[in-house]
């Protein structure tokens, strides 16, 4: 495998994209089809928004950084603000955003700065 394309449901897409570009600061960089919007992540990973009831507050994505206090701060200014952030000790410190139809989007740091 070389390339990640993750997808996220929601049940009511139109409600749910503004929620999504406040989270990835910018417009989704391909609109496939009128109820699904992608972004492009990582050099290889992409994280996308779809129309979905049947699937719909059930995901849990975690997105690895290597300085959680500057993106917490980053999402913190665009009105959206995690829970408490949490501690595996010698693994990981993250930060989980809940958007309004129950789907988890986590960013997380590995310990010592590795990602």
């Amino acid at each position: 495998m070389n390339v990640l394309f993750a997808g996220i449901a929601v049940a009511d897409y139109h409600a749910a994209l503004p929620w999504y570009e406040r989270l990835f600061g910018r417009a989704p960089d391909m609109l496939p089809h009128a109820t699904e919007a992608a972004w492009h992540v990582t050099e290889m990973g992409w994280i996308y928004l779809v129309g979905d009831s049947q699937r719909a507050g059930k995901a849990l994505v975690t997105l690895m950084v290597t300085n959680l206090e500057h993106v917490v701060a980053e999402l913190e200014e665009r009105g959206l603000a995690p829970g408490a952030i949490e501690t595996a000790p010698g693994l990981y410190r993250k930060a989980a955003f809940t958007d309004p139809e129950g789907n988890t989007i986590s960013f997380g740091e590995a310990i010592g700065g590795e990602s």
